[in-house]
């Protein structure tokens, strides 16, 4: 196909924080042909995010759109943005419910190509009558304006889009695995993190918020420290509970033993040279992106039973529980876990996520093929 001109593409996003969706976007700016492809991004939010710098350098325009909250300022906004900045071919939006609103503005302003993507299964289902009202006035306007719905997941679809959708894409949100590929020393890795070289450790990477569920993390990980004072604890991420978090863990008695390393861009480098069982016992999730990295790692996963089974992809590597069993269980499994031999060899596992669609570039071949379509949907 012959492109005149590039594809502009607008992304939705809240703001571009260290998490899933984010990291996943900038992986995807990374790959795009810049001679097919011009992305900019639009924020809920005009403060200075982890990942603004790389974006900007990736030749994206980060444009601010203020007071989603103030539904008549932002509708103002929104269709200045489209004014100034644009015609785009294809307005991409991640915010959930709220895409309502914007593919409602995209209509109106014509794109041709009116994207909503679900990322996540949560569903609050304890709804105030002014809330259900909004579910449904965005279910709506999704409905009525959006061309093509995108998922991560089967589930992460039906939270959003419903049953029965016929117009859904799934794109897994696919990772870059050309760092797992490099040699980490371990001791180097740890000793950067503040580890003591014979220690077994237990890591989770995710924003603190409720979904992540740190405080039982943090139960599990007092039960197994109690049992074997070797085991300690690696917590990745920022986010509005961590203060908490940290508290709670000085509560517990695990603060000696407990890092928190924050936002981090080499997640890939940590997994290989410090985690050695990767706990993720997350609420509710509409992928789990890190499950994947820490498997293309060869680390063990111990993970919630409501995690979507698209992220079990290296099989010996994934055991499943449920919420409902206590922190002694959980613990009891970490324990199993850790003392038996490695079920699969670390380039084996890479393999097999690299021949998965959860290879970035995979998902950057498949968005580009429906990118591509703007231009003869504009024609027609």
């Amino acid at each position: 196909m012959v492109i005149r001109k590039p594809v502009s593409v607008l992304q939705v996003v809240g703001a571009m924080w260290a998490g899933g969706i984010e990291t996943w976007l900038v992986q995807v700016l990374r790959r795009l042909d810049q001679k097919q492809f011009q992305v900019d991004i639009l924020t809920h939010t005009d403060e200075e995010c982890f990942y603004d710098k790389e974006v900007r350098s990736l030749g994206a325009r980060l444009i601010p759109c203020l007071h989603p909250s103030q539904p008549w300022r932002y509708i103002y906004n929104f269709r200045r943005i489209l004014k100034e900045y644009g015609p785009y071919d294809v307005v991409h939006s991640h915010v959930f419910r709220y895409s309502g609103l914007v593919m409602r503005l995209a209509a109106a302003a014509r794109v041709p190509l009116r994207l909503v993507h679900s990322h996540t299964m949560f569903e609050n289902r304890r709804l105030t009558m002014l809330r259900r009202g909004y579910n449904t006035l965005m279910n709506r306007w999704l409905n009525e304006n959006t061309t093509d719905f995108l998922t991560v997941s089967p589930d992460a679809a039906a939270a959003l889009f419903g049953l029965g959708n016929t117009k859904i894409h799934l794109i897994p949100p696919g990772i870059n695995l050309v760092p797992f590929q490099d040699n980490t020393s371990r001791e180097n890795v740890k000793k950067s993190l503040g580890f003591p070289l014979e220690v077994k450790i237990l890591g989770h990477v995710g924003r603190f918020e409720e979904a992540k569920n740190h405080f039982f993390f943090l139960d599990v990980a007092q039960k197994l420290s109690r049992k074997d004072p070797n085991f300690w604890f690696l917590l990745v991420g920022d986010g509005s509970l961590r203060n908490q978090v940290e508290a709670r863990a000085l509560e517990l008695g695990l603060a000696d033993r407990v890092v928190f390393a924050g936002l981090r861009s080499d997640v890939p480098r940590l997994l290989k040279g410090a985690v050695d069982l990767l706990l993720f016992p997350s609420k509710w999730e509409g992928f789990g992106r890190v499950i994947v990295e820490a498997q293309a790692a060869g680390v063990p996963c111990l993970i919630s039973d409501v995690i979507p089974p698209d992220v079990d992809l290296v099989q010996p590597l994934v055991r499943r529980l449920s919420l409902v069993q206590p922190p002694e269980v959980w613990a009891e499994a970490a324990w199993d876990i850790l003392q038996s031999p490695p079920p699969i060899s670390r380039e084996a596992a890479l393999q097999q996520v690299e021949e998965s669609p959860f290879n970035i570039v995979n998902s950057v071949r498949e968005l580009e093929k429906l990118y591509l379509t703007a231009h003869e949907r504009l024609q027609k």
